[in-house]
């Protein structure tokens, strides 16, 4: 599908400032639709002057739409939309007189959007319901969307700033009506309702909103000012109102004409449900990492308890093999630390490779351990058993390549999107005549194939340095998505 920017960038000479100003507009031009029970079509002038362009198009979930296709690209040549030119033109609403030829259908409007010192686009409003005789709530409707089209175009909406919460009102969740004192003059049922479970049992209508919502969020704790603001119509903006386990949302569009505000619009919305899975989905969220803090702590006591074990051992074997299983269990305690720091199921690798080049560094001062490449972030049961394979190369590495010569040992990485190469490479002796890995008794090599092959679902290969000298050993694999 084209979208609004690049049409206006290729089909139009308006500037950037301009078209900021359209996406602003067709972010919150839902209400407009809704509140006219109209589809909207947002015509722009082409660079030539040769016609206008569909940019953007929006259906009413309050009524029938009469664009069931998608028009956005459409071109319509000069002469074809005589109530978008006029409109554009005379920088007026304009209504269709049904001239002959014209690709308006009949029950049209022509809205200019004005922005600065001129008119960048217009709007055409057409419903698909029937004719009849409407009910309050339609002719209410209606009226404001009249108000609204007039303040688009005098540049007076849509207001900078107003769409600022992700899960904002619509029409349907409920519409209070406020007069210039901020007094309600309607009470859509569905606002009423959501009043209601707040304890409002009496008709809204005739009262002073400000003072109603002050008194409910009293019982909760102090009022912040915002709330007084956004329940008198005084500014654009949301806000949440508690009252016990009730949490209703409330949004403010303040109405102007002639530059004078008359009342505002407020949308509201209860969204206790919504508000209790976002807490609920909080508290979720510290308790898995609550878990994983608990996890390093106990791998770290292990760690410890058995670093104890192997300094009372006199048997070498013995104290090695101790110390082996120190530094795998440290390299999962480092996994699980990262997890407990973050708010989500992936870790930074790259500074949990860090810390393991650190440990195998403190092993001997004639080796050198460096890092190249990143690694990225990778999800959490990725992480765990990359960080145990990355731990057991590098011990490798230093144990049967240069603890007896010393050397270099780099830790490489190379990601390409979902795959990722990792290596760890030595200049040490080099591997032994007739290795052969599948069938190598050492329990570290037998771990990281069976991480490879069977958790990360990848490949583990073995090549010899140049000359006899070094090895090098690759984990290639692909990571998980999500």
């Amino acid at each position: 599908m084209v979208d609004l920017d690049r049409l206006a960038r290729e089909r139009t000479d308006l500037t950037s400032a301009q078209i900021a100003h359209l996406h602003l507009l067709t972010a919150d031009w839902t209400l407009l639709s809704d509140l006219s029970f109209s589809d909207l079509v947002l015509w722009l002038p082409t660079w030539n002057d040769a016609g206008f362009v569909a940019a953007a198009q929006v259906r009413p979930s309050t009524g029938p739409t009469v664009y069931p296709e998608d028009i956005v690209g459409l071109f319509a040549a000069k002469g074809r939309l005589r109530e978008i030119e006029r409109a554009f033109h005379s920088q007026r609403v304009v209504r269709n007189r049904m001239d002959e030829g014209s690709l308006l259908p009949v029950g049209t409007e022509a809205i200019p959007v004005h922005n600065g010192q001129r008119v960048v686009a217009v709007i055409a409003r057409r419903s698909g319901l029937s004719p009849r005789e409407a009910g309050e709530l339609e002719r209410t409707y209606r009226e404001i969307a009249d108000v609204l089209c007039q303040m688009i175009a005098e540049g007076q909406f849509p207001h900078e700033g107003m769409q600022d919460s992700s899960t904002p009102p619509r029409v349907g969740d409920g519409l209070l009506l406020l007069n210039a004192q901020g007094v309600v003059t309607y009470a859509s049922p569905n606002a009423r309702s959501a009043f209601r479970r707040m304890g409002v049992m009496s008709d809204l209508t005739g009262r002073l909103l400000e003072h109603e919502v002050r008194r409910l969020a009293a019982r909760s704790g102090p009022v912040d000012e915002s709330v007084g603001v956004i329940c008198a119509g005084r500014g654009a903006g949301s806000v949440d109102v508690e009252v016990g386990e009730v949490t209703v949302s409330l949004r403010s569009i303040p109405l102007v004409s002639a530059r004078i505000r008359t009342g505002a619009v407020l949308l509201v919305r209860d969204v206790t449900d919504l508000r209790m899975g976002e807490r609920a989905l909080l508290t979720k969220d510290n308790t898995i990492r609550e878990i994983h803090h608990r996890v390093k702590n106990n791998l770290q006591t292990v760690a410890a308890l058995l670093r104890m074990q192997s300094r009372r051992l006199e048997d070498p074997s013995a104290r090695a093999a101790l110390e082996e299983s120190v530094r795998r269990v440290s390299a999962i305690a480092l996994v699980h630390e990262t997890l407990s720091q973050t708010d989500v199921d992936a870790v930074e690798f790259d500074a949990v490779a860090d810390r393991l080049v650190a440990m195998v560094a403190d092993l001997g001062d004639d080796v050198s351990v460096v890092r190249e490449g990143q690694i990225g972030t990778l999800p959490g049961s990725v992480a765990s058993s990359l960080a145990l394979v990355v731990a057991e190369l590098l011990q490798n590495a230093y144990e049967h390549g240069l603890q007896e010569l010393g050397g270099q040992i780099t830790l490489s990485a190379e990601r390409r999107g979902r795959r990722l190469r990792v290596g760890v490479v030595d200049d040490g002796a080099g591997l032994p005549a007739g290795f052969a890995p599948e069938t190598h008794a050492r329990l570290g090599l037998q771990i990281v194939q069976t991480l490879v092959r069977d958790d990360l679902k990848g490949s583990l290969s073995w090549e010899p340095g140049v000359h006899g000298r070094g090895t090098t050993a690759r984990v290639d694999l692909v990571i998980p998505g999500r």
